[in-house]
């Protein structure tokens, strides 16, 4: 079983699951990625967390996401990755 520690946040008053991730997930295909992202949905969905899952990562000196085109301001945001770990509040155990 896979543990993954992510902040389970309110902002503009929308629920996010985000999750931060280790830089090798900017290596993964696309396909994975998004398969990731399907089956963390459906794992927090499964526990009760209501909210899309956004994975976030740091590469090089630049923090990567990915997320609808309306979150990307606010993912863009300077010290985002700091902010998210120190949101961190729930840890999701996926099987």
């Amino acid at each position: 079983m896979a543990k993954y520690k992510i902040a389970h946040i309110r902002e503009q008053g929308i629920d996010l699951i985000i999750a931060p991730l280790d830089s090798s997930f900017e290596y993964r295909t696309s396909q994975e990625q998004q398969e990731f992202i399907s089956a963390l949905q459906i794992c927090a969905s499964s526990t009760g967390l209501a909210g899309a899952v956004i994975p976030i990562w740091q590469y090089g000196n630049s923090v990567r996401f990915i997320a609808p085109p309306n979150w990307h301001p606010f993912f863009k945001s300077p010290g985002i990755y700091q902010r998210v770990i120190a949101s961190i509040n729930k840890e999701l155990t996926c099987g």
